[in-house]
């Protein structure tokens, strides 16, 4: 048995030494030896058992995967409760593909992609629909309570769970999310502790007017990497009420800003955010560095963002608009913003393709709403994919893809635009 240094119990330790299976053992010891390196005095307990993947891609190297998935399956091991995982990277009927890309994507990249979903089926998959990257949102039901411990992966989920729903998590790697839900344990440091949540950082907004979500966290996660920020003066733009869907809607895509153009797990809002809410500035350390965010330096950030494409100069030939996956607000807002403009421009079709990407659970909502019939007139489209996925696929850099994501700029050749440089473009004809 492995020479552990923290603290376990005794179910722990039967768990460790083999009385429930030695393939158990092992992910318990994945875990402890994950703990350790961390310097985690102990394993707590999972509290929300619905855990969240963010390996949802038969990539066909990553072979490792699969055979531990077969060895889990194997050994009869399935996760507490289901499951859900991040989207599929793959939708032909929805996202422009030749026969030359399809080809590399069912032959070569995603060769694996049947195969494995078969195997998050036998672990645990909550559904075939369990799709997503915004899992905590209502309608897909994957949402944890203030305090839940988690065992989840999926930088934008977790620091969402995180910051705006007061969960506790760590930034988790692909497979150690899965072996926290199996076993029902995690290793205790972090942001599960207390003193792991406290800022570092005091970032305080000098705008004139709201700042896009995107470029604030890009800005925010830029500058404080890793560590944690606590953000003054948001109030004045977005609602403090936590359940207002534009407020859900904004701090979703400034956590997931923070996150990829940083390592951002957590953040604190001051009034809006429920540790923000409770502690005040008593989450605020004694050596905190301070950032202030005017005007010049979102436009300085938004101007620093490299133009990847191959033509600079090109025309946009695919739109992404949807990474993280957009709420059922969203998806109202972009509709009617998308109309006005083909109006107010003559034009009846969007410039480009166009997808917007959300929850499965989500767009069967939407669906049932006036607003769905009304964006397809506009020549939009609807997907679960991911548009990561997608866009980092070596052919599918050679069309210029725009969007307003700064996640999907951050690890993809797609350029970002703000949101009404998007809208000018559908809708005027190109730029």
């Amino acid at each position: 048995m492995y020479d552990y240094k923290m603290k376990l119990t005794k179910p722990q330790l039967e768990i460790l030494s083999g009385e429930e299976g030695e393939i158990k053992a092992k992910v318990m010891e994945t875990l402890v030896r994950f703990g350790d390196i961390f310097e985690a005095k102990k394993m707590v307990k999972v509290t929300h058992e619905c855990g969240h993947l963010v390996t949802s891609f038969g990539i066909g190297i990553l072979k490792p995967v699969f055979s531990t998935m077969d060895k889990l399956i194997e050994a009869g091991l399935t996760v507490k409760g289901k499951f859900t995982v991040d989207p599929r990277p793959l939708d032909y009927e929805n996202v422009p593909c030749n026969v030359l890309e399809k080809l590399v994507f069912n032959k070569f990249i995603y060769s694996k992609q049947s195969l494995y979903e078969k195997q998050l089926e036998k672990i645990g998959l909550k559904n075939s629909d369990a799709f997503t990257c915004t899992c905590y949102l209502d309608e897909v039901g994957n949402t944890p309570q203030k305090g839940d411990v988690l065992s989840w992966a999926e930088s934008s989920a977790v620091v969402f769970a995180n910051s705006v729903l007061g969960a506790r998590c760590n930034r988790n790697s692909g497979m150690l999310d899965i072996f926290g839900s199996i076993v029902g344990y995690v290793p205790y440091f972090g942001f599960l502790t207390d003193e792991g949540r406290k800022a570092t950082w005091k970032v305080t907004i000098k705008t004139t007017q709201k700042p896009e979500a995107q470029i604030l966290g890009s800005a925010i996660g830029m500058k404080v990497v890793s560590e944690v920020p606590y953000v003054y003066g948001l109030n004045s733009y977005i609602d403090p009420d936590i359940n207002n869907p534009d407020t859900i809607s904004y701090l979703k895509d400034f956590g997931a800003a923070t996150a990829s153009n940083g390592s951002v797990g957590l953040y604190h809002i001051d009034k809006i955010t429920p540790e923000a809410k409770e502690l005040e500035d008593k989450l605020l350390t004694e050596n905190m560095k301070e950032y202030v965010i005017d005007d010049a330096e979102m436009e300085r950030v938004y101007k620093s963002y490299p133009i990847m494409w191959k033509n600079k100069n090109a025309k946009p030939h695919i739109c992404f608009i949807g990474c993280p996956h957009l709420t059922l607000k969203q998806l109202e807002d972009w509709t009617v913003a998308i109309e006005k403009g083909l109006k107010a421009n003559n034009k009846n079709k969007v410039y480009c393709h166009t997808v917007m990407t959300t929850a499965p659970e989500v767009l069967e909502v939407f669906k049932k709403t006036e607003f769905y019939d009304r964006a397809l007139e506009t020549g939009i489209k609807f997907s679960s994919i991911c548009p990561l996925m997608y866009a980092e696929s070596p052919l599918s850099q050679r069309h210029a893809i725009m969007t307003n994501s700064n996640k999907l700029r951050t690890y993809s050749c797609a350029r970002y635009y703000k949101d009404q440089e998007i809208l000018d473009i559908l809708t005027g004809g190109g730029k």
